[in-house]
């Protein structure tokens, strides 16, 4: 199977990305001495990066290599912090999306990366998705281009509750204008649908406007689309809780990673 298929890399972008990864690795992956590893750090990379990218289960890695379970495991949790590490430069900063936006239309929308039910994690319960995971803010421009992507927070975090006082509201208040969805009905920069009453239906010119809205809309769910094609982001989180968060700056630092070779 090509290793694009499975890492989603191209084998410019998988030679680049060893370079980068040997930079931040405590020691070098091949010694020279002792016993080898099970797998060169090219294929460690397709495995680490294919996971992320299709999320399928470890066994059938090991399959696929050769190797048994364990060592898929090791490699994924050994490489994953140096992924996210070594794409840090192509993440966009806050800085970075509040100079594109400024003055600009900005589009916010907010959603979540969802995990397993963690029942020890009762803040992870999203009310709005009915599943647990993390949420993020994603902004992006009138042309769906994502600018930034906010850390992720426990799922039971409201997207206004994300917005108060973060970095995204800095970004956005820089904008020229800002579209979102109702989530962010309350604030008094952001253009939102209109929210139907409770005792009547929405007359026409209202629907009309949510109409209108959505359309405006339309390129920030496209790019959270394009975004979840990193599957990790899409799927139940299945590793331990406690590494989701170097596997999702991994996920979104390929993301970019992959953009600076379109």
């Amino acid at each position: 199977m090509p290793s694009y298929r499975m890492s989603g890399l191209t084998d410019a972008q998988l030679d680049d990305l060893a370079e980068r990864a040997e930079n931040f690795m405590e020691e070098p992956w091949d010694k020279g001495t002792g016993r080898p590893r099970e797998l060169a750090l090219r294929d460690a990379l397709i495995v680490t990066c294919g996971y992320m990218r299709n999320n399928i289960i470890q066994e059938i890695w090991a399959e696929i290599f050769g190797v048994s379970q364990s060592c898929i495991s090791r490699y994924i949790k050994l490489l994953t912090p140096v992924i996210a590490d070594a794409t840090e430069e192509q993440r966009p900063t806050a800085e970075d999306a509040a100079e594109a936006t400024r003055d600009a239309i900005a589009l916010v929308d907010g959603t979540l990366w969802p995990c397993w039910s963690w029942s020890g994690a009762k803040g992870l319960w999203s009310g709005k998705h009915k599943t647990t995971g993390h949420g993020s803010l994603i902004i992006t421009n009138y042309d769906g281009d994502i600018l930034y992507v906010s850390d992720p927070v426990t799922g039971n975090r409201h997207d206004m509750g994300k917005l108060a006082d973060s970095e995204s509201e800095g970004i956005l208040l820089a904008a020229g204008g800002v579209f979102g969805d109702k989530g962010f009905i309350g604030t008094d920069y952001i253009t939102t649908p209109v929210r139907k009453p409770e005792h009547r239906e929405l007359y026409i010119r209202e629907k009309e406007y949510n109409a209108d809205v959505s359309s405006h809309r339309a390129p920030v769910e496209r790019a959270v689309a394009q975004l979840k094609t990193w599957r990790i982001l899409f799927t139940d989180y299945r590793r331990p809780l406690e590494t989701f968060r170097d596997s999702f700056k991994a996920a979104i630092g390929l993301y970019f990673f992959k953009l600076t070779y379109a």
